[in-house]
Parts: C-alpha cells; sequence; structure tokens
C-alpha cells in the first residue's frame, strides 16, 4: 500500500488514540510490523503549539517513516496553519481528524461533528491539501448516525479534494464505541473510490483482521484498542495474513521483557512524574488474563515512582510465572 510517495511495510496502521499513541507507543508497534502509527490528534488551535503536551503529542523523533501527525479542529485556515506547522516539524503525512466522537470534541463541532456539514469537510479538506507539500490522509466514521450514514459523499469529496488514504471506523458519531462495527458501509465506501482506503473497528484477531480485509476489499486494517497491552497483535496479523497459522500467545516472560522495555520509555519520553502515571493503564493492559492482575492493577495505581512501579511489576510477574494468559473471551468478560 502507498500513500503519496511511501510505500508502507505492512497494510496494517495503528489507530491514533488520545492518550496512547504517543511516540513510545508507535515504535513498539511499528517494531511488531505495524506500516503506519498515526500520532495522537494534536489540536489545531495555535495558542497551544507552546505547551508541553501539544509539543509530546506531534513529537516524532528516532521515529520508522513515514510518520503521519492526525490534527482536529473546525476551521479550514486554522487547520492548514497547524498541517504546515507539523510538516515544517517532520510530519510526513498530515491525517485529518473526522472521526473523534469525544463529545469535548463534538462540541467544538470537530471530530465526527463534522460530518453533519459536508460543504465545512470539503473547504477544511482543500485548505489543508494546499497548504502542505505532504500527503494529506482523513479519518471519518459512517456518519452521524444510523439514518445518515454519509460516508460515500465524504468519501467522494475526499478524493475529489486530494486526499491521498481514507481510514474508516465502522460505527457513527452517535454509537461512540457502543455496540458492533459494521464493514458493509467501508466496502461501499471503497467500491466508490480509488484511493487506498483502511478499515477501522473491532478488528481484535488475526482472523477479524483476514475477515475484514476480505469483506470490505480495503487496502489496509487500521487496529487500535486492540494493541493496547497487545504490541504484538500486528505481528500476528501479519504471520497469520501470510500462513493462514495462529502465533502462539507471548509467555509470560516475553511480556514482562517487553513492559519493562516499554515502562523505561514512558519514564524518559514524559519524566518520571507524569511518567508514572501514563504507565498504569499500559501496565493494567499488559496484565490482563494474568491470575490476581485486578487486585495488583488496584496497588499498582497507589504507587508514586518509577522505582516502586518497577518493583511491583517485578513481583507480580515473579509470581505469574508458570501461569498461562486466559483465553480471549475469559479475558474480555
Amino acid at each position: 500500500m502507498k500513500i503519496g510517495p511511501y510505500s508502507l511495510n505492512s497494510n496494517l496502521v495503528v489507530a491514533p488514540m488520545a492518550g496512547v499513541t504517543d511516540r513510545p507507543f508507535r515504535k513498539l508497534c511499528r517494531s511488531f510490523g505495524a506500516g503506519l502509527a498515526v500520532s495522537e490528534m494534536v489540536a489545531s488551535n495555535s495558542l497551544l503549539y507552546g505547551s508541553e503536551k501539544t509539543k509530546r503529542r506531534a513529537d516524532n523523533v528516532g521515529e520508522s517513516e513515514p510518520v503521519s501527525v492526525q490534527i482536529v479542529g473546525a476551521d479550514p485556515a486554522m487547520l492548514a496553519e497547524a498541517a504546515k506547522y507539523n510538516a515544517d516539524r517532520g510530519a510526513q503525512i498530515i491525517d485529518i481528524n473526522m472521526g473523534c466522537p469525544a463529545k469535548k470534541i463534538c462540541n467544538v463541532m470537530a471530530g465526527s461533528a463534522l460530518l453533519q456539514n459536508e460543504p465545512l469537510v470539503a473547504r477544511i479538506l482543500e485548505a489543508v491539501v494546499k497548504a502542505v507539500d505532504v500527503p494529506v490522509t482523513l479519518k471519518i466514521r459512517t456518519g452521524w448516525d444510523k439514518n445518515n450514514r454519509n460516508a460515500i459523499n465524504v468519501a467522494r469529496i475526499a478524493e475529489a479534494s486530494g486526499i491521498q488514504a481514507l481510514a474508516i471506523h465502522g460505527r457513527t458519531r452517535a454509537c461512540g464505541y457502543s455496540g458492533d462495527a459494521e464493514y458493509d458501509t467501508i466496502a461501499a465506501v471503497k467500491a466508490e473510490i480509488h484511493i487506498p482506503v483502511i478499515a477501522n473497528g473491532d478488528i481484535t484477531t488475526p482472523q477479524k483482521a483476514k475477515f475484514v480485509l476480505d469483506y470490505t476489499r480495503a487496502d489496509a486494517v487500521m487496529i487500535g484498542r486492540a494493541a493496547q497491552g497487545r504490541p504484538w497483535i500486528f505481528r500476528d496479523i501479519a504471520h497469520y495474513l501470510k500462513t493462514g497459522e495462529l502465533l502462539p500467545h507471548p509467555d509470560v516472560a516475553e511480556t514482562h521483557n517487553l513492559l519493562n522495555s516499554h515502562l523505561h520509555e514512558l519514564y524518559v519520553f514524559y519524566g518520571e512524574h507524569t511518567g508514572v502515571r501514563m504507565a498504569r493503564k499500559h501496565i493494567a493492559w499488559y496484565t490482563r488474563g494474568l491470575p490476581d492482575s485486578a487486585g495488583f492493577r488496584h496497588a499498582m495505581n497507589q504507587l508514586q515512582s518509577p522505582r516502586e512501579q518497577l518493583d511491583s511489576v517485578e513481583r507480580f510477574f515473579a509470581e505469574s510465572t508458570g501461569h498461562t494468559y486466559m483465553m480471549e473471551n475469559e479475558m474480555a468478560a
């Protein structure tokens, strides 16, 4: 799959997730075979450019090419300015967020709320594409509610505006993350346009990834929540697509080593104070499915220093040696 001049090394994409897809997480997923990892959304409001949070979200030092930075907003001129700002600082692909269903984003008519205003969608896409020399991509949902699925219209607008790849989450804005993702709309969009289409939503296993690719004829799949605590899912999917065989779940020792490495990256990236807090959710995700993990997670949230976290993780995994992870359906229960 190609986006502009960039040939991705796989058709597996890391979904942008606020508070999750920071630089350490993106690099980790890329190391397991993801062909592209999109940054957390960066607000287009120029007043935020000086904040540490915004700088971290757009920080792509040491990342594999191509580097994709997602921007969010509702004003065409401001989004164009944000695109130039990030392209000047290393972004090789600019992604526009029209898929986020969060109330604080939709309440300012950004994210998936924009799907209600197709003329504004066109103005935003045209402004951003004209503002930068790098490829621009777009992420959307199937529409703003089940009675107003307009993804095909938006996809046509995107292609006409010069967008070079389109990611579609198989839910409407009103659905949020409830219910099951549907793929008929994604398949219909793929049949209508000629730019690459990336299917997103409820892709949690290698088998589901293959089903979605076959059913929609999409060029790639985008993995979000299923990669939390499971960055190896990209390796598993790539292997299954190539061989039809499932890889075994990483054993407890491999998971422990991977988590330790991830924690150290977080402490360096955020600093100790913020790093400890950011690490808590990742520790919880990595330990899902292991015995007594619920009690461990509760105790973990009380710890205040990297050393306390690392020592606690060490003890937990030492006690877990010899155990195996529960089946996926048990973990989700």
